[in-house]
């Protein structure tokens, strides 16, 4: 065994606000209790807390102060070590380059690649190591489309071990959360997370994505960037990096936390009770800088993805940023419809009203106080998206190349009747 599997703590490095290296902020140790239940212990350096620049890690379990803080959920993750951990895709790029399955917390912590989501990093040396800036670059995203392609039909099939994929395979990267295939790449402009299709897609996902994300801005969303190069005859979507900006000394990073950890809450779907709008807006009232702002921007991001049925709105699809000291809603990103057959009663992923889940206008004018706005502001919202999506939609995802075919198989998930009744 490595050291690193051997490991029950590391050195947990941050990249300060406007910053490029990165410098230690603390110590994290996973140990077990008397009961077998894995503790989680994290201790802000006190060299790191005599900075004048220092910042907190997250602004809800790990406050900038000193003494121990302890935690048990999780596996004994605090949130925002747990949203700095790979995701499925890149747990799974990870096993196959190591071998085998089921790897420690912290295997998957210190193997991930630098350029995981936010300004956090991992590590055993006392000296946080230089940037590897070993990116790929887009022109190798045919390449890559062909690495993603065979680990794909490997679930499928009988692995075969290839050492040269293994060893391509853990340059694929994971950031924003997500089961599909995806590898971070660079360009003169900065970093793309470029998303591609799969085998079993029932549409073209790249392209009906890049409508979404242009769908939302129509309708007043903050969305991430994108654009779609076409490589190998198969598309693949590229999402700016938006924790990410590209300088002449470098890149800089912001803070980030999930909806998830905002929420304290779990990833599982059997323990989602705090999977909620209300309550996510509640926590991100106390923390943002701009609370009537952001508090509006998610009442309308509800809204969106109640109108084009995007039932994976769940709360990793959610995150909050701080390029610099104050904290804010990260631009929308993750937007996929969901053409579903009921036409009288569909849910989100989170409850968004009095009745739960229920992806319906009245639902979502239940709680308006809590986003801050009146109840004829939130009426005008829900009123001019809903016509901006019902008169626009189909215009706007055959402009951004989506076939009439695809636009005829994801046409059910735009304004729904029951979202009316």
């Amino acid at each position: 065994m490595t050291s690193k599997e051997l490991s029950s703590e590391c050195f947990v490095y941050i990249t300060l606000p406007r910053e490029t290296k990165s410098v230690i902020a603390g110590r994290f140790v996973l140990t077990k209790d008397r009961r077998g239940t894995t503790l989680g212990r994290f201790v802000y350096g006190g060299t790191y807390l005599g900075r004048k620049d220092a910042v907190e890690i997250d602004p809800i379990e790990l406050k900038l102060a000193g003494g121990t803080y302890e935690t048990t959920r999780l596996g004994g993750l605090f949130g925002a070590i747990r949203d700095s951990s790979p995701d499925d895709w890149g747990r799974r790029v990870i096993e196959k380059h190591a071998g085998k399955a089921q790897l420690s917390e912290l295997h998957y912590l210190l193997e991930s690649p630098d350029d995981r989501a936010g300004a956090l990093g991992f590590g055993l040396g006392k000296n946080p190591p230089a940037p590897k800036r070993k990116f790929n670059k887009t022109i190798e995203l045919e390449k890559l489309q062909i690495i993603a392609d065979s680990l794909i039909r490997e679930q499928a099939s009988e692995p075969d071990h290839t050492t040269v994929q293994v060893q391509e395979l853990i340059l694929l990267s994971t950031s924003m959360g997500g089961a599909r295939p995806k590898a971070v790449v660079e360009d003169d402009v900065g970093l793309w997370i470029a998303k591609f299709n799969r085998p079993d897609d029932r549409w073209n996902n790249p392209k009906v994505e890049h409508a979404m994300l242009e769908l939302a801005r129509q309708c007043g969303i903050t969305a991430a960037k994108s654009h779609i190069e076409t490589v190998g005859g198969k598309d693949v979507l590229l999402v700016q990096r938006f924790d990410r900006e590209k300088t002449t000394r470098g890149y800089i990073r912001a803070r980030m936390i999930s909806g998830l950890t905002l929420l304290r809450a779990e990833d599982s779907i059997h323990q989602r009770d705090r999977w909620s709008y209300v309550f996510m807006v509640e926590e991100l009232r106390r923390i943002v800088a701009e609370p009537k702002k952001d508090a509006a921007e998610l009442f309308r991001r509800m809204c969106f993805n109640a109108l084009i049925s995007n039932l994976d709105d769940h709360p990793r699809n959610h995150a909050l940023m701080a390029m610099d000291r104050d904290w804010k809603l990260s631009p929308a990103y993750d937007l996929t419809p969901s053409p579903v057959v009921s036409q009288d009663h569909r849910d989100l992923a989170m409850s968004c009203g009095d009745q739960g889940r229920f992806a319906n206008a009245n639902n979502l004018l239940t709680q308006h106080p809590r986003f801050l706005l009146d109840e004829g502001e939130a009426k005008a919202i829900i009123s001019s998206m809903a016509e901006q999506v019902r008169t626009t939609w189909y215009s706007v995802v055959r402009s951004h190349g989506v076939s009439e075919r695809d636009a005829e198989t994801i046409k059910g998930a735009f304004v729904y009747d029951g979202f009316k009744r």
